[in-house]
C-alpha cells in the first residue's frame, strides 16, 4: 500500500517503514528500548522521592503553624 507525503507524492511501503524507523531510532537517542526503560524508571523513582520530600517539609511547616497557632490561642 502506498501512503501520501506532505507533498503530495506516494512513498512505497518500504520507503514509508524506513522513514518510521530512521523517526523512532532519533526519537530514542541511540538508547535501547532496555535502556530507555531503565531512564524512564529512574526519572520516575526521582520524581517519587521529590514528592515525598515535600510532603515531609509541608508536614514540617503545617506543624510548626500549628504549635503557633495554639500558643496564640492559649
Amino acid at each position: 500500500m502506498n501512503h501520501p507525503t506532505e507533498t503530495g507524492s506516494v512513498l512505497p511501503e518500504e520507503d514509508l517503514d524506513a522513514q518510521v524507523d530512521r523517526m523512532l531510532e532519533a526519537a530514542m537517542g541511540g538508547l535501547t528500548p532496555h535502556q530507555l526503560l531503565v531512564q524512564a524508571s529512574l526519572a520516575e523513582s526521582a520524581g517519587v522521592e521529590e514528592k515525598a520530600a515535600a510532603i515531609a517539609k509541608n508536614r514540617e511547616r503545617a506543624l510548626k503553624l500549628l504549635a503557633v497557632l495554639e500558643k496564640t490561642q492559649g
